[in-house]
């Protein structure tokens, strides 16, 4: 269970650093409905983005209320809820298309589980974040959609805010667990083993919530 925990929240890093990504491309076209597209173009799922900011003479983005929804097989409901995404990135290795991000500030204030009614639960059926159930630990997944390579986050501040599970075909066994986990710091995240640390804590907070819920199916 942790093993799993810890992968999913490096797809999810790596996920915001896909978002920055797409954000530096679009610089010219920076109107949000164009990005929000590509994300759907990135991940097949619907995204809202509430206020966004790129530096022009600091590297750093900012994402505010960012938003990811289900497909329709999963209601169309949230995926995730991530008040901020604060990125400061080492700007000369992006000339060499490399992402060394020296600060990820990353805000995940709600995560949705969903199992829809065919009995199919969204964490595993989804290819998102990254498709990285092929690469590993994501990083081969990351150059594959993004044309750069991942390097490393130096600092990793991380806030999770509550889980829900919704099951769209029996409404009594939806449940919420709040994970409460306010600024914890890492440092040089460079895979998912780096988070072994983060997971054994999110698993110990969230008690028997995810043991059940997420065991891959049979």
């Amino acid at each position: 269970m942790i093993k799993f925990i810890f992968k999913w929240l490096f797809r999810l890093f790596l996920l915001a650093v896909v978002l920055v990504v797409i954000l530096l491309l679009s610089f010219n076209t920076i109107l949000r409905v164009v990005i929000e597209n590509r994300i759907r173009a990135q991940t097949g799922m619907d995204a809202e983005i509430g206020k966004f900011s790129a530096g022009i003479v600091e590297p750093t983005v900012e994402i505010q209320n960012f938003r990811l929804y289900n497909p329709p097989d999963f209601g169309g409901t949230s995926f995730l809820n991530i008040p901020e995404i604060h990125i400061e990135y080492d700007r000369a290795a992006l000339a060499r298309r490399e992402i060394h991000v020296t600060l990820l500030r990353f805000n995940l204030g709600e995560l949705d589980i969903v199992k829809n009614e065919a009995g199919q639960t969204n964490i595993f059926s989804l290819g998102v974040p990254l498709a990285a159930k092929k690469s590993g630990g994501g990083t081969a997944g990351f150059k594959r959609q993004t044309g750069y390579d991942f390097k490393s986050i130096d600092v990793l501040n991380v806030s999770i805010g509550k889980v829900k599970f919704i099951d769209l075909k029996n409404q009594r066994n939806n449940r919420e667990q709040t994970v409460g986990l306010d600024n914890l710091v890492l440092k040089n995240v460079k895979s998912q083993n780096d988070l072994a640390g983060l997971a054994v804590l999110v698993a110990l907070r969230g008690g028997d919530f995810f043991g059940s819920l997420l065991a891959p199916p049979k």
